[in-house]
Protein backbone atom coordinates (compact mmCIF):
# COMPACT_ATOMS: atom_id res chain seq x y z
CA UNK A 1 0.00 0.00 0.00
CA UNK A 2 1.47 3.10 -1.15
CA UNK A 3 2.09 6.21 1.60
CA UNK A 4 1.40 9.30 -1.02
CA UNK A 5 1.22 12.70 0.52
CA UNK A 6 -1.45 13.57 -1.56
CA UNK A 7 -3.79 10.46 -0.25
CA UNK A 8 -7.09 11.97 1.07
CA UNK A 9 -7.00 8.37 3.45
CA UNK A 10 -4.43 8.31 5.83
CA UNK A 11 -2.39 5.10 6.57
CA UNK A 12 -0.39 4.53 9.42
CA UNK A 13 1.56 1.46 8.84
CA UNK A 14 4.64 0.30 11.19
CA UNK A 15 8.15 0.14 9.43
CA UNK A 16 9.63 -3.35 9.54
CA UNK A 17 13.33 -3.35 10.64
CA UNK A 18 15.13 -6.68 10.47
CA UNK A 19 14.17 -9.71 13.21
CA UNK A 20 14.77 -8.46 16.71
CA UNK A 21 15.13 -5.06 15.99
CA UNK A 22 12.70 -2.57 16.98
CA UNK A 23 14.86 0.48 15.56
CA UNK A 24 17.88 1.89 13.71
CA UNK A 25 20.70 4.38 14.49
CA UNK A 26 23.16 5.57 12.29
CA UNK A 27 26.58 7.17 13.05
CA UNK A 28 27.04 9.54 10.34
CA UNK A 29 30.19 12.45 9.56
CA UNK A 30 29.72 15.63 7.36
CA UNK A 31 33.44 15.79 7.02
CA UNK A 32 33.14 19.23 5.60
CA UNK A 33 36.47 20.27 6.90
CA UNK A 34 37.18 23.74 5.16
CA UNK A 35 34.71 23.22 2.56
CA UNK A 36 31.42 25.58 3.28
CA UNK A 37 33.87 28.38 4.16
CA UNK A 38 35.44 28.17 0.88
CA UNK A 39 31.96 27.88 -1.03
CA UNK A 40 30.69 30.84 1.47
CA UNK A 41 33.83 33.23 0.05
CA UNK A 42 34.24 31.87 -3.40
CA UNK A 43 35.94 34.79 -5.78
CA UNK A 44 37.03 36.86 -2.42
CA UNK A 45 40.72 36.77 -1.27
CA UNK A 46 40.60 35.78 2.19
CA UNK A 47 43.42 36.75 4.89
CA UNK A 48 41.99 35.91 8.41
CA UNK A 49 43.50 32.40 9.10
CA UNK A 50 40.84 32.05 12.17
CA UNK A 51 37.49 29.80 11.09
CA UNK A 52 39.99 28.33 8.12
CA UNK A 53 42.41 26.66 10.75
CA UNK A 54 39.37 25.92 13.15
CA UNK A 55 37.86 24.01 10.04
CA UNK A 56 40.95 22.04 9.24
CA UNK A 57 41.19 20.52 12.63
CA UNK A 58 38.73 17.98 11.36
CA UNK A 59 41.08 16.70 8.69
CA UNK A 60 44.33 16.84 11.30
CA UNK A 61 42.81 15.48 14.17
CA UNK A 62 39.35 15.15 14.34
CA UNK A 63 38.88 12.36 12.21
CA UNK A 64 40.81 9.81 13.52
CA UNK A 65 39.81 10.55 16.88
CA UNK A 66 36.25 9.49 15.91
CA UNK A 67 37.30 6.61 13.93
CA UNK A 68 38.95 5.12 16.26
CA UNK A 69 36.27 5.37 19.44
CA UNK A 70 33.90 3.79 17.08
CA UNK A 71 36.42 1.28 16.08
CA UNK A 72 36.53 0.66 20.40
CA UNK A 73 33.00 0.04 19.83
CA UNK A 74 33.09 -1.69 16.93
CA UNK A 75 31.38 0.77 14.84
CA UNK A 76 30.89 1.49 11.41
CA UNK A 77 29.73 4.86 10.34
CA UNK A 78 29.08 6.80 6.99
CA UNK A 79 31.30 9.69 6.10
CA UNK A 80 29.65 11.95 3.64
CA UNK A 81 32.75 13.71 1.88
CA UNK A 82 32.74 17.21 -0.25
CA UNK A 83 34.74 16.36 -3.52
CA UNK A 84 37.13 19.04 -2.47
CA UNK A 85 38.00 17.71 0.43
CA UNK A 86 38.56 14.53 -0.64
CA UNK A 87 41.00 16.36 -3.41
CA UNK A 88 42.96 18.48 -1.05
CA UNK A 89 43.30 15.23 1.51
CA UNK A 90 43.69 12.54 -0.90
CA UNK A 91 44.91 10.16 2.19
CA UNK A 92 41.06 10.58 3.88
CA UNK A 93 38.73 7.90 2.07
CA UNK A 94 41.45 5.52 1.66
CA UNK A 95 41.84 5.79 4.95
CA UNK A 96 37.91 5.75 5.87
CA UNK A 97 37.27 2.88 3.36
CA UNK A 98 40.32 0.99 4.90
CA UNK A 99 38.48 1.40 8.77
CA UNK A 100 35.48 -0.21 7.22
CA UNK A 101 33.51 2.78 6.90
CA UNK A 102 31.24 4.00 4.60
CA UNK A 103 32.30 6.85 2.10
CA UNK A 104 29.22 8.88 0.39
CA UNK A 105 29.23 12.12 -1.62
CA UNK A 106 28.42 15.64 -0.12
CA UNK A 107 28.62 17.86 -2.91
CA UNK A 108 31.99 19.28 -4.60
CA UNK A 109 32.26 22.37 -2.96
CA UNK A 110 29.48 21.95 0.03
CA UNK A 111 27.51 24.36 -2.55
CA UNK A 112 23.87 25.00 -2.09
CA UNK A 113 21.93 22.94 -4.56
CA UNK A 114 19.01 25.61 -4.75
CA UNK A 115 21.35 27.97 -4.74
CA UNK A 116 22.64 26.96 -8.57
CA UNK A 117 21.64 25.48 -11.48
CA UNK A 118 20.82 22.48 -13.10
CA UNK A 119 23.73 22.51 -15.42
CA UNK A 120 26.12 23.62 -12.37
CA UNK A 121 24.70 21.04 -10.01
CA UNK A 122 25.41 18.24 -12.71
CA UNK A 123 28.55 19.41 -13.23
CA UNK A 124 29.82 19.61 -9.23
CA UNK A 125 28.14 15.72 -8.95
CA UNK A 126 29.74 14.52 -11.50
CA UNK A 127 33.41 15.71 -10.33
CA UNK A 128 32.80 14.12 -7.08
CA UNK A 129 32.06 10.74 -8.79
CA UNK A 130 35.11 11.66 -10.72
CA UNK A 131 37.07 11.81 -7.23
CA UNK A 132 35.79 9.15 -5.31
CA UNK A 133 36.43 6.47 -8.04
CA UNK A 134 39.88 7.81 -8.89
CA UNK A 135 40.69 7.38 -4.98
CA UNK A 136 39.17 4.30 -3.72
CA UNK A 137 37.54 2.66 -7.33
CA UNK A 138 34.21 3.42 -5.47
CA UNK A 139 30.78 4.45 -7.64
CA UNK A 140 26.92 4.61 -7.36
CA UNK A 141 27.38 5.56 -3.55
CA UNK A 142 24.96 7.67 -1.69
CA UNK A 143 24.58 11.40 -1.47
CA UNK A 144 24.05 13.52 1.56
CA UNK A 145 23.12 17.33 -0.13
CA UNK A 146 25.17 20.08 1.64
CA UNK A 147 23.02 21.88 3.79
CA UNK A 148 20.11 19.69 3.97
CA UNK A 149 18.48 21.27 0.54
CA UNK A 150 17.48 19.40 -2.26
CA UNK A 151 15.48 19.80 -5.51
CA UNK A 152 13.55 17.32 -7.34
CA UNK A 153 15.91 17.85 -10.50
CA UNK A 154 19.00 17.07 -8.43
CA UNK A 155 16.83 13.66 -7.57
CA UNK A 156 16.68 13.14 -11.21
CA UNK A 157 19.93 13.19 -12.12
CA UNK A 158 20.60 11.28 -9.01
CA UNK A 159 18.85 8.22 -10.74
CA UNK A 160 20.40 8.68 -14.01
CA UNK A 161 23.81 8.49 -12.45
CA UNK A 162 23.73 5.75 -10.54
CA UNK A 163 23.53 7.50 -7.22
CA UNK A 164 21.77 4.72 -4.79
CA UNK A 165 20.21 7.05 -2.51
CA UNK A 166 19.70 9.97 -0.97
CA UNK A 167 20.16 11.35 3.08
CA UNK A 168 19.52 14.95 3.19
CA UNK A 169 15.14 14.86 3.54
CA UNK A 170 12.84 14.72 7.05
CA UNK A 171 9.63 13.52 5.49
CA UNK A 172 9.82 10.52 7.77
CA UNK A 173 11.84 9.50 10.79
CA UNK A 174 12.54 5.84 8.70
CA UNK A 175 13.73 4.77 5.38
CA UNK A 176 11.43 6.17 2.49
CA UNK A 177 11.08 6.44 -1.71
CA UNK A 178 11.34 10.00 -2.97
CA UNK A 179 10.94 9.95 -7.02
CA UNK A 180 11.75 6.81 -7.00
CA UNK A 181 14.99 6.95 -5.09
CA UNK A 182 16.12 5.52 -1.85
CA UNK A 183 15.89 8.38 1.18
CA UNK A 184 17.26 7.97 4.55
CA UNK A 185 15.98 10.61 6.39
CA UNK A 186 17.97 12.91 8.73
CA UNK A 187 17.10 15.14 11.71
CA UNK A 188 17.93 18.69 12.76
CA UNK A 189 17.80 17.62 16.97
CA UNK A 190 20.86 15.38 16.72
CA UNK A 191 22.94 17.26 14.20
CA UNK A 192 25.71 18.66 16.45
CA UNK A 193 26.20 22.20 14.03
CA UNK A 194 23.14 22.96 15.58
CA UNK A 195 24.78 23.29 19.31
CA UNK A 196 28.19 23.69 18.67
CA UNK A 197 28.94 25.09 14.96
CA UNK A 198 30.87 28.31 16.48
CA UNK A 199 33.25 30.32 14.31
CA UNK A 200 33.18 33.81 15.97
CA UNK A 201 31.31 35.17 13.09
CA UNK A 202 28.07 36.94 12.19
CA UNK A 203 26.47 33.77 11.53
CA UNK A 204 27.12 32.63 15.54
CA UNK A 205 23.97 33.15 17.27
CA UNK A 206 25.58 32.24 20.74
CA UNK A 207 27.99 30.51 22.24
CA UNK A 208 28.56 26.63 22.16
CA UNK A 209 25.66 24.72 24.10
CA UNK A 210 26.16 22.82 27.48
CA UNK A 211 26.96 19.21 26.85
CA UNK A 212 25.47 17.90 29.28
CA UNK A 213 21.80 19.12 27.65
CA UNK A 214 22.70 18.27 24.37
CA UNK A 215 23.56 14.44 25.55
CA UNK A 216 19.93 14.67 27.53
CA UNK A 217 18.90 15.76 24.40
CA UNK A 218 20.33 13.05 22.22
CA UNK A 219 19.14 10.40 24.38
CA UNK A 220 15.50 11.01 24.55
CA UNK A 221 15.75 11.49 20.69
CA UNK A 222 17.07 8.17 20.39
CA UNK A 223 14.69 6.63 23.35
CA UNK A 224 11.87 7.82 20.76
CA UNK A 225 13.09 6.41 18.31
CA UNK A 226 13.40 2.97 19.66
CA UNK A 227 9.36 3.71 21.10
CA UNK A 228 7.90 4.35 17.92
CA UNK A 229 10.27 2.21 15.99
CA UNK A 230 12.42 4.75 13.75
CA UNK A 231 15.33 5.72 12.80
CA UNK A 232 17.93 7.92 15.03
CA UNK A 233 20.32 9.52 12.66
CA UNK A 234 23.32 11.63 14.56
CA UNK A 235 24.85 13.38 12.32
CA UNK A 236 28.27 15.07 13.52
CA UNK A 237 30.90 17.24 11.81
CA UNK A 238 34.96 16.56 11.88
CA UNK A 239 35.78 20.60 13.21
CA UNK A 240 33.27 20.10 15.61
CA UNK A 241 32.86 16.69 16.94
CA UNK A 242 36.06 16.07 16.62
CA UNK A 243 36.95 18.02 19.88
CA UNK A 244 38.02 16.17 22.86
CA UNK A 245 34.91 17.10 24.85
CA UNK A 246 32.52 16.23 22.42
CA UNK A 247 33.99 12.71 22.00
CA UNK A 248 33.38 12.36 25.36
CA UNK A 249 30.08 13.28 24.90
CA UNK A 250 29.61 10.93 22.32
CA UNK A 251 31.02 7.94 23.91
CA UNK A 252 28.61 8.23 26.40
CA UNK A 253 25.75 8.41 24.05
CA UNK A 254 27.14 5.28 22.31
CA UNK A 255 27.57 3.34 25.84
CA UNK A 256 23.29 4.33 26.49
CA UNK A 257 22.69 2.71 23.37
CA UNK A 258 24.94 -0.08 23.62
CA UNK A 259 22.62 -0.84 26.83
CA UNK A 260 19.55 -2.47 24.47
CA UNK A 261 20.34 -5.58 22.08
CA UNK A 262 17.21 -4.63 19.96
CA UNK A 263 18.82 -1.92 18.37
CA UNK A 264 20.18 -1.83 14.69
CA UNK A 265 23.81 -0.02 14.55
CA UNK A 266 23.86 0.38 10.40
CA UNK A 267 25.87 2.26 8.14
CA UNK A 268 23.47 4.19 5.81
CA UNK A 269 23.65 2.13 2.92
CA UNK A 270 23.09 -0.97 4.75
CA UNK A 271 19.81 0.87 4.96
CA UNK A 272 19.07 1.72 1.87
CA UNK A 273 19.84 -1.59 0.85
CA UNK A 274 17.41 -3.53 3.63
CA UNK A 275 14.70 -1.14 2.37
CA UNK A 276 15.48 -1.65 -1.03
CA UNK A 277 15.12 -5.16 -0.37
CA UNK A 278 12.54 -5.57 2.16
CA UNK A 279 8.51 -5.28 2.44
CA UNK A 280 8.84 -1.49 3.24
CA UNK A 281 10.23 -0.78 -0.03
CA UNK A 282 7.38 0.88 -1.95
CA UNK A 283 5.14 1.55 0.99
CA UNK A 284 6.36 4.65 2.03
CA UNK A 285 6.68 7.09 -0.92
CA UNK A 286 6.12 10.46 -1.60
CA UNK A 287 6.00 12.50 -4.79
CA UNK A 288 8.55 15.56 -5.23
CA UNK A 289 7.04 17.81 -6.50
CA UNK A 290 7.21 21.77 -7.11
CA UNK A 291 5.44 24.06 -4.95
CA UNK A 292 2.99 26.52 -5.82
CA UNK A 293 2.79 29.71 -3.48
CA UNK A 294 0.24 31.52 -5.35
CA UNK A 295 -3.32 32.42 -3.51
CA UNK A 296 -6.45 30.97 -5.73
CA UNK A 297 -7.26 34.88 -5.41
CA UNK A 298 -5.63 38.13 -6.36
CA UNK A 299 -5.22 40.12 -2.82
CA UNK A 300 -7.37 43.16 -2.88
CA UNK A 301 -6.86 45.86 -0.21
CA UNK A 302 -9.32 46.00 2.42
Amino acid sequence: MNHMHDDSRIHFPDYIWPEGKRCAVTFSMDLDAESPYLWIHRGQQMRSLGEIEQRRYGPRQGVKRVVELLAEYGISGSFFVPGVVASTYPGLLPYLVENGHEIAYHGYYHERIDAIGPELARAYTEKVIEVFRQQTGQTGLGYRAPSWEMTIELLTLFKELGISYDSSLMGFDHPYDVNGLVEIPTQWMTDDALYFRYTNSARDKTHPANPVAVLESWIEEFEGARKYGGLCMLTIHDWISGRPQRLLMLEKFIRHIRQYNDVWIARADELARWHQASANHNRFTTAGQHIQTQFPFSEVNP
